[in-house]
């Protein structure tokens, strides 16, 4: 090796990052690896000079290689569902809350006479055994544990059900925009809190930003099961209990389930693409009829938020252009104050469905800034990481960016300030420029692309040219990649991994 050559160095949790994501083949495990070992867990038993453990890698066995052999015919998703519940009583009973949860189902079984297929004894035990000779060694650990079997469940749950969970970052981007702009906020509510993920965002949210006193949460949820697994994603977070109820999939059947005017935040994903028929107008149809289930969320979301509320709701990309009742809905809204941004987001973050979805941020009618409105658009089609063949997720930094822009126009206008806007990526409009537009609320129509001008002046001889150097870039990091690959390959060999 030349002596001079520049040496690459990488992180330690960089190195286990990237071994984590390839597994041992079946003909290089060592006697004692399970199917699934990675070359990350060798790596992580090197570096700690023990054998790999810990609730979080259990776990991970459990709900994966481990789980089709574990749950014979039954369901995915009912064996994740049994598996979340032990892992939850690991988590906040260290001691001995396998064991009481053992053996409360077992005195079930025998007083209620319940068959194996609604309370898998055999299997509740055999999964209390394994999990109950590893313990979490720090609460980041118990809570990732969780949450690893919560994705798994509610994407299973998904499947059998349709329906479709809050993904994480977007989550973030709802709840800690929210936390900015309404510090100090009390009643919190979501009026259709599948399995809790947006509450417990927002509690993260207000503890990243160092609230000192949690406010009050309370919310609905479709049905019975997943009350329990909010319950207990809310517990393993942050402790406690929290009142939550069962809601229908659409406000209009319960007009007066929540109290009006009762939330300083509210923030929900709640089911749409629904027709309403045959429904009475409830009193808070202020705004226009409703055809389809989104409009009708809105005008009740609006109607539950205290003088200064602030709401989020995740709603389809169609509700902001769709014509008919919607405009009039829309147009509402708008002329009233009560939108305050809509932020665009990319196709594919949900598990099951390429759904195109945006961010409805809304106020009060009567807020401060409602006399005089306007409407701050986030163009984030382009945005976003891909995880899988499908699947897609906003990055740390893209979340940052997208909760700054909103916060810096709210900080603007609070101030008297005009908000300038990001090229290609945001715009603050007057209401009545929308007007013009048929109340047209979606993002790109008044975002313009950054390099769209740029793009625009450039001939025919410099696009070639452009294309030519992004080519020899392109065979420059697939050259570099190979290199990499190799010598990753040759390091392995050399530390027996």
């Amino acid at each position: 090796m030349d002596s001079g050559a520049e040496v690459e160095r990488f992180r330690a949790d960089e190195v286990l990052a990237w071994l984590s994501a390839r597994t041992v083949p079946a003909n290089a495990r060592r006697p004692g690896e399970l199917v699934g070992t990675t070359y990350g867990d060798r790596f992580r038993a090197r570096l700690s000079g023990g054998t790999t453990s810990g609730l979080l890698r259990t776990v991970e066995r459990l709900a994966g290689p481990e789980a089709d052999r574990l749950r014979g015919p039954m369901s995915l998703d009912r064996y994740l569902f049994w598996l979340l519940y032990l892992v939850l009583n690991q988590i906040v009973e260290p001691d001995d809350g396998l064991a009481k949860a053992v053996d409360t189902f077992r005195d079930s079984v025998r007083d209620q006479d319940l068959p194996e297929r609604v309370v898998p004894r055999r299997l509740l035990t055999e999964l209390a055994e394994i999990l109950g000779r590893t313990a979490a060694v720090s609460e980041q650990e118990s809570r990732a544990a969780f949450d690893h079997v919560l994705v798994l469940w509610r994407d299973a749950h998904a499947r059998e059900g349709g329906a479709f969970f809050t993904p994480p970052s977007v989550s973030r981007v709802m709840a800690g925009a929210l936390a900015a702009v309404r510090p100090g906020a009390v009643r919190v509510h979501d009026p259709y809190g599948r399995t809790g993920e947006l509450l417990v965002a927002y509690l993260d949210a207000v503890t990243a930003q160092g609230g000192n006193v949690l406010p009050q949460v309370w919310g609905r949820v479709p049905g019975a099961l997943e009350r329990q697994v909010a319950e207990w994603n809310l517990r393993v977070h942050h402790g406690g209990s929290v009142r939550l109820g069962e809601g229908h999939l659409t406000p209009a059947l319960d007009p007066s389930a929540d109290p009006p005017a009762a939330s300083d935040v509210l923030l929900t994903n709640p089911p749409f693409g629904r027709r309403l028929d045959d429904v009475a107008p409830p009193p808070y149809w202020t705004y226009g009829p409703a055809r389809r289930t989104e409009f009708d969320w809105l005008q009740y979301v609006v109607s539950r938020l205290a003088p200064e509320g602030r709401a989020a709701v995740l709603l389809p990309a169609g509700a902001s252009f769709n014509a008919g009742t919607a405009e009039t809905v829309r147009g509402g809204l708008v002329e009233a104050g009560a939108v305050e941004c809509v932020i665009a987001l990319p196709a594919g973050l949900f598990a099951l469905t390429a759904v195109k979805t945006q961010i409805w941020f809304l106020r009060a009618p009567g807020s401060a800034g409602a006399a005089d409105p306007e409407v701050l658009f986030v163009a984030g089609e382009h945005l976003g990481q891909q995880l899988t063949r499908t699947q897609w997720a906003l990055t740390d930094d893209e979340i940052t960016r997208l909760v700054g822009e909103y916060v810096s126009w709210h900080t603007a206008r609070a101030t008297g300030r005009s908000f300038e806007g990001t090229p290609g990526l945001s715009r603050a409009v007057p209401a009545k420029h929308i007007a013009v537009h048929g109340h047209s609320l979606y993002p790109a129509q008044y975002v313009r692309p950054s390099d769209q001008a740029s793009a625009d002046s450039v001939g025919p001889a410099e696009t070639r040219n452009r294309l030519a150097r992004l080519s020899e870039e392109i065979a420059t990091l697939q050259a570099r990649a190979e290199t990499a690959d190799a010598e990753a390959a040759r390091w392995l060999r050399r530390y027996g991994l």
